[in-house]
């Protein structure tokens, strides 16, 4: 029984990095990715919903940001989270250059927030983006003509962090590996969730908008609902800054996971293959078996000191997992340390997993994470 709840651990741990993209590796591409599709007669109207909550430090330079866009007729609406500050008063003296204000009299959520939007926007193409998110120029046009295929339900942009110096970061292992990871996806079932501060989506796809989950999850499962995908733009970036105190990040990280799993709860049926097909594949692979991850070392740790002696194997599993982790322990002790690739990579790898098995924990006693609360950066 050790011997199989030890593989079973292995296997666990690899799942979701490793076996998880070598089996989407072998999945056939969707039919239509590198097709040509002829332009539309006339550009596609857009709307661009800006999400804001006591944002009236910067809501104005973002405003700015959104009125420098080159795209012809922007719709431009702030949805504000039932802000307390100037936020709004700050919006209303930019009407008289096209932003709109849809305000939220009741402070439900970002996605509620959101939703007030939706209601008052004309175009048939949505693009959602945070305050901190600065969008390249020529960005939109870019965006929009994904939509040319009609599959497409969704796009998401890729992000890039902005150092305090103003300098690009973010270009570490873990984000290439991440970016890579959405291209499989998205050649195949489509993402299973897109950057939640910078992504459009059909109007038909955000007929369906549920606030107590992520809109990034929510998007691309009712792209999957109706029969499109939600794709990644590896030529669409949106730039935002890290958070300005680093040891909020593990918050945010917990915070990000119990939504996940709270979205995941109000949709189990996106779990099932006969109606999802290998988008179901996705959302196994990528959330649910990511999110079980810490389990699974637990699971191998355990069944390593038990089973050492036993045979080489074992003792060599449980010899490598008190090296990793002491890795970890050493980064931990001297974060000088973490700036060297050996301890950076273990590190995060842990402290990611810290957060998912906290974020369980707390969503397994009754936590929930609907109202939002912007990262100060």
């Amino acid at each position: 029984m050790l011997v199989i709840l030890f593989w079973f651990g292995v296997v666990g741990v690899l799942f979701s990095y490793f076996l998880y993209p070598l089996i989407l590796g072998f999945i056939p591409r969707r039919s239509g990715i590198g097709k040509e599709y002829a332009q539309a007669s006339a550009l596609q109207r857009v709307s661009l919903i800006v999400t804001a909550h006591n944002e009236a430090h910067r809501i104005q330079e973002k405003i700015e940001n959104c009125l420098a866009l080159d795209y012809p007729e922007l719709e431009i609406i702030v949805a504000s989270d039932a802000s307390t500050d100037d936020t709004d008063q700050i919006v209303l003296e930019y009407e008289g250059r096209g932003v709109k204000l849809a305000r939220a009299e009741e402070r439900k959520g970002k996605e509620h927030a959101q939703l007030q939007a939706i209601k008052r926007a004309t175009g048939d193409i949505l693009i959602f983006s945070d305050v901190a998110t600065s969008i390249p120029e020529d960005a939109l046009g870019r965006m929009v003509r994904y939509f040319d295929d009609p599959s497409v339900g969704a796009v998401s942009s890729e992000d890039r962090f902005v150092s305090r110096d103003g300098s690009v970061v973010g270009e570490g292992a873990y984000v290439r590996y991440e970016m890579w990871l959405r291209g499989l996806e998205s050649d195949r079932a489509g993402l299973v969730g897109l950057s939640g501060s910078f992504f459009a989506a059909r109007r038909s796809v955000c007929d369906e908008w549920d606030i107590y989950s992520p809109s990034d999850f929510n998007t691309a499962l009712n792209c999957a609902r109706h029969g499109r995908v939600a794709v990644t733009a590896p030529d669409v970036l949106g730039h935002y800054q890290d958070v300005a105190d680093a040891s909020k990040e593990y918050q945010r990280k917990i915070r990000t996971i119990i939504r996940g799993l709270t979205a995941l709860s109000r949709h189990l049926e996106v779990l099932n293959p006969f109606r999802f097909g290998w988008f179901s594949f996705q959302v196994f692979g990528h959330k649910l078996m990511r999110w079980a991850v810490p389990w699974f070392q637990v699971l191998l740790f355990i069944t390593s000191i038990l089973l050492a002696g036993h045979g080489f194997i074992y003792t060599l599993a449980l010899l490598v997992q008190i090296l990793f982790y002491g890795v970890v322990i050493a980064g931990h002790l001297k974060p000088g340390l973490r700036d060297r690739t050996a301890f950076k990579i273990p590190y995060f790898f842990v402290q990611v997993n810290l957060a998912i098995a906290r974020a369980t924990i707390d969503f397994l006693k009754g936590r929930r994470m609907t109202v939002w609360t912007p990262s100060k950066r």
